[in-house]
């Protein structure tokens, strides 16, 4: 069966409560943002069931949670693809598994803190 978009064009008007987002506030359309205090200077993660856990530290609406949950929505994107996967034991990454214990990855026989930039899903 073919879809085909029609050449009409239309006016929709949205209400500004529906599809208006403030600036202050953490919402991102589609993933729970929840505030919550993290340990060991962590200020986000990416959750598996598509939510972000954003630090109590973070303030809001400032630049600093902006650009952290751009970050950790990368990490949803790559989930929801299929990029990127992970458990308790281990991340999986294109395909490959790494082994993860105690807030590290072993990647390519070296560990690494988990959120360390030179591992290839954290590169967003």
């Amino acid at each position: 069966m073919a879809f085909k978009l029609g050449s009409e064009n239309r006016s929709i008007k949205y209400g500004a409560k529906k599809n208006h987002f403030d600036k202050h506030d953490a919402s991102v359309p589609g993933t729970p943002v929840i505030r919550k205090k993290l340990e060991g200077g962590i200020k986000a993660e990416a959750n598996i069931d598509g939510s972000i856990f954003l630090d109590v530290s973070v303030v809001p609406g400032s630049e600093d949670e902006r650009a952290i949950l751009m970050h950790e929505m990368g990490h949803i994107n790559d989930m929801k693809v299929g990029k990127l996967s992970y458990t308790d034991d281990d991340i999986s990454w294109m395909g490959q598994t790494y082994e993860r214990k105690d807030g590290m990855i072993n990647y390519e026989g070296k560990w690494h803190q988990e959120g360390d930039y030179t591992l290839p899903w954290e590169k967003h």
